[in-house]
This record gives structure tokens, sequence and C-alpha cells, in this order.
């Protein structure tokens, strides 16, 4: 199918501010102050796990990088690996990564950009201006994608909250998309499932566009689209869902009435009904693949 040529992140300045007018929830004074508010806004799991957390460095070949892993405090339980949105590893993943460690799976969540500096990378986390964290975004290639993703699947298979017998989950928000899909590929006989939310660039006309990895993959697929992306670029499902039919791979894939960034509770465009919704899918997915 010929696919139009998009920019590789769907989280540039003047899309972004543009969309702040139609789906933001909260004005900006409540905003503010989202990032100290965020585990508030998330809803209790049911039966929910008592967890342990902590602070991490793992090591990889481009230095040490600084993440958050979670897990129940009991047993050994399937991995999650978590890459965040834009604006990095911050209180508002934090919470999403613990509340995950209490429905029972073992949970790291990264600094993607631990290259240039520690986290929190973002001055004012999801309230920070988006030119303020291009330059991180972009400092970021396939290839480290790859080595980074090759590096704390290595790490988290050497814990001992983690087993091993069980595939590993991996989920990414925003400019996270593409980098679930490289993992996905880089990895496939250790990844299992694997889900993006309002994951930016996926399909391209590039040869390094994270679609034609799908061939290599050996994860089921959850893909929750904003509906904003979809309206600026239509063809990528149907690319999607084609490539994944012919890698005889399940996805699931939907638009969502929400707007890019819907799924942290931290950001002005969280939809928390649609959030719950794909988390909820998440869920699912990972109950039938992670195990």
């Amino acid at each position: 199918m010929p696919h139009r040529t998009v920019e590789p992140t769907m989280c540039d300045q003047d899309h972004f501010e543009e969309d702040l007018k139609k789906y933001s929830r909260r004005d900006m004074g409540t905003f503010a102050a989202a990032g100290i508010g965020a585990a508030m806004m998330l809803s209790r799991v049911a039966n929910a796990a008592e967890v342990s957390e902590q602070d991490v460095e793992i090591e990889t070949p481009d230095g040490k990088c600084d993440a958050y892993f979670v897990s129940p405090s009991a047993g050994t339980h399937a991995a999650v690996l978590i890459w965040p949105d834009i604006f990095g590893l911050r209180s508002a993943f934090r919470q999403m990564g613990k509340r995950l460690a209490e429905s029972g799976y073992s949970v790291l969540v990264v600094n993607p950009f631990y290259r240039q500096q520690k986290a929190p990378t973002a001055a004012n986390g999801a309230n920070t201006s988006i030119a303020d964290v291009r330059p991180l975004a972009r400092s970021l290639t396939p290839e480290t994608h790859t080595t980074d993703a090759k590096a704390f699947v290595a790490w988290l298979d050497k814990q001992s909250q983690v087993d091993t017998s069980k595939p590993i989950g991996t989920t990414g928000y925003c400019m996270g998309g593409p980098i679930v899909f490289r993992t996905a590929a880089a990895v496939p006989d250790r990844i299992g499932a694997a889900a993006t939310f309002h994951g930016g660039g996926l399909v391209s006309d590039g040869d390094d566009s994270p679609h034609r990895l799908i061939p290599k993959m050996k994860a089921d697929f959850l893909i929750a689209i904003a509906e904003n992306d979809d309206q600026r670029d239509p063809e990528a499902k149907s690319v999607l869902k084609e490539s994944f039919d012919e890698a005889d791979l399940d996805s699931e894939i939907e638009v969502y009435p929400a707007g890019h960034g819907w799924c942290p509770p931290d950001t002005r465009v969280h939809n928390p009904e649609q959030a719950e919704k794909a988390w909820s899918r998440m869920l699912a997915l990972f109950e039938n693949a992670l195990v």
C-alpha cells in the first residue's frame, strides 16, 4: 500500500500546542501541580500486591542508565520494560510502573536520556515545552534504541524478582512507541507482548521505519492510536494491520477518541476514561501472552 511520508515523531511543537486547545481537560494552574498529584489520579488496583521499589543503575554500552525498578515483594514474576514519552522518567511514570507491579509484574521504567542527564530530564514534567526536550529525543537513534533494549532485557533476566521462564512485556508512550518495536525485534525470543500508546512515527517511507521490523518479531501487540495522530496519518493503521497479518502475529489496533498524550496522568490532555480502557487492554494482553 502506498504511504505518504510523515514526521518521524508526532511530538512536534506546532501540533502539540494546537492539540492542547482541543483536548485539554484541566486548567493550567491545576496542571502545574500534576506531577505532584499523579499518584492521586490513578485508580487503585483491586487486590493490589505489596510491592518493593528501588532506583537502580544499569550498565549499557554507552554508560550507566538510571531507572526505577518495582516488583511484588514476594515471588518471581514476568517482567515488563516501560519506555516513557518525550518528558522522560518522572513521578507519573513511577506511579504507572508501581501500579503495574501491583498487578503482579516486575517492572523496569528507564530514563531513555541517560546519555545526556539523569532523570528528571524535563524541568517541569509534562508541562515542559516540547522545544526544550526535543533535542533529547533527537539524540537517540535506531541504534541506541536497539543497544539499550538488549542491555535492559539482559539486566531484567538477572533479577531474582523476574521469572525468566515467562516472556517479557514492553510498553512505550509517544516516542517510546518506535522503541517498543525495536525492542521486540532486537530480542524476539524474550519479548512476548508489546504495547504502544499514542506512539509516534510507527510507519514511514524510510528504510528504518519501525513497521519494517515486524517480520523479525514474535510478540503479540496492542497499538492504541490517538485520534489526532490518526487524522494526520490515517493510512498508518492499515499498514500496521497488514504487516502484522503477513507476519502471522496477533495485534489489536484501535483509534481512541482522545488526544496524543492521553495516557500519562500528568499531561494536559490526560483522558481518564480512555486511559483506563487502554490500561485494561494492556493487562488483558499481558495476561494472555506473558505466561
